[in-house]
């Protein structure tokens, strides 16, 4: 039977806005459905941070306990559920299971169930201004901006969930010297200028290097053997795959408080893209999916302009009208990979029916992406 239950995510960041855990939202029709589609990705399911299930608008149920649920996994009961009887049946199994809970859409003076954990509770900001009465970790969900999170935080909350830290950012400025070295390598990479000329552009710059081979040398890229030096990376991974690790690398040159969350964002697009992508493009068009996606973020992570930072670089005209005017043939990728971070589902089933993929293909792709940004920062 095809999947109908579709999934969406956030991240979750703590106080200093690091991420400490992935929220996953299945829209489903029922809990069977949704149960399927769980036990359908564990082959792909991220491990690195704790992974918060939302069941959206179902009420949690013990249909749920056919989900072979990974140790990373943390079931969110909402809070107006709790005196359900099908959810009340449910807690004690969690319990038993050795399964994680986190209590979502707290109110203070809620009656809670005297034995059961709360490890984490998530409150709507808009409604509740101070995290008081909470029984565990709060996180505060419904902030606008990187000043609503900063006030939150000052409020008492233990940090957030959610994409607030897309928005409010600090004004474009000029291209940072050590951004634009990254930029000048990417424009040799990508003309195939001599080994020795990227080389010396290297040396000048000796984290960089540092860095390059930490990433080409990570989980994500799965490599039989230790990657040494630049010129031994040429060798292995070609001009083209050296490409989109330097890409990576401008994506994680940011030092703003926020740019692990972004980066991670940036990535999963990325990679989303790349995979979603894969049937409708040559191969040879797979990197450039990639970098689309990884890129649509540049803009905030190197404090500039889209258009600036794009003028300093020689990218394929498709990539281009993508991430400056939403036009062109990768648009419709990244649309789609921007609205897997919507909690409402609907724009992102029509975006997808009209690329007629199914939602256990967009499933997988936004899983595998995620543990695939995840394992880069790890």
């Amino acid at each position: 039977m095809p999947q109908t239950t579709i999934l969406t995510r956030e991240p979750v960041v703590n106080k200093n806005r690091a991420i400490t855990a992935n929220r996953l939202v299945a829209h489903g029709p029922n809990m069977g459905s949704v149960v399927e589609t769980l036990n359908e990705l564990a082959e792909v399911w991220p491990t690195q941070h704790t992974v918060f299930v939302c069941l959206g608008r179902l009420v949690p149920t013990p249909d749920l306990m056919k989900w072979q649920a990974p140790p990373n996994a943390m079931v969110e009961i909402p809070s107006q559920t709790l005196a359900h009887p099908q959810t009340q049946a449910l807690l004690p199994q969690l319990r038993d299971a050795g399964i994680s809970m986190c209590l979502s859409w707290f109110a203070p003076g809620t009656p809670l169930p005297a034995d059961c954990d709360w490890r984490f509770v998530l409150m709507d900001r808009r409604r509740h201004q101070t995290p008081a009465g909470s029984p565990g970790i709060t996180l505060a969900w419904g902030l606008p901006n990187v000043s609503g999170f900063q006030e939150a935080v000052q409020s008492g909350y233990d940090g957030a969930s959610g994409w607030f830290f897309l928005h409010g950012n600090p004004p474009p400025k000029e291209l940072a010297p050590g951004h634009a070295q990254i930029v000048r390598l990417l424009n040799l990479v990508r003309n195939n200028a001599d080994i020795k000329e990227i080389e010396a552009a290297l040396r000048q710059d000796v984290a960089l290097s540092y860095k390059l081979l930490r990433y080409i040398n990570s989980a994500g890229f799965g490599l039989s053997c230790e990657i040494q030096s630049f010129r031994h990376a040429v060798s292995i991974l070609g001009y083209a795959n050296l490409h989109k690790w330097l890409s990576l690398l401008l994506v994680g040159a940011s030092r703003d408080p926020s740019a692990p969350a972004m980066m991670q964002t940036a990535i999963v697009r990325g990679r989303f893209m790349e995979q979603i992508g894969a049937s409708f493009f040559e191969k040879s068009e797979h990197d450039n999916l990639f970098i689309t996606g990884a890129f649509s973020l540049l803009n905030l992570l190197l404090g500039t302009s889209m258009q600036r930072v794009l003028d300093e670089m020689h990218l394929p005209a498709a990539v281009t009208d993508a991430l400056l005017y939403e036009q062109g043939a990768y648009a419709p990728f990244l649309k789609l990979a921007r609205l897997c971070e919507s909690f409402d589902s609907t724009e992102l089933e029509k975006q997808a029916a009209e690329l007629q993929l199914e939602p256990a293909q967009i499933n997988r792709a936004l899983i595998g992406a995620l543990g695939f940004a995840d394992s880069l920062q790890a």
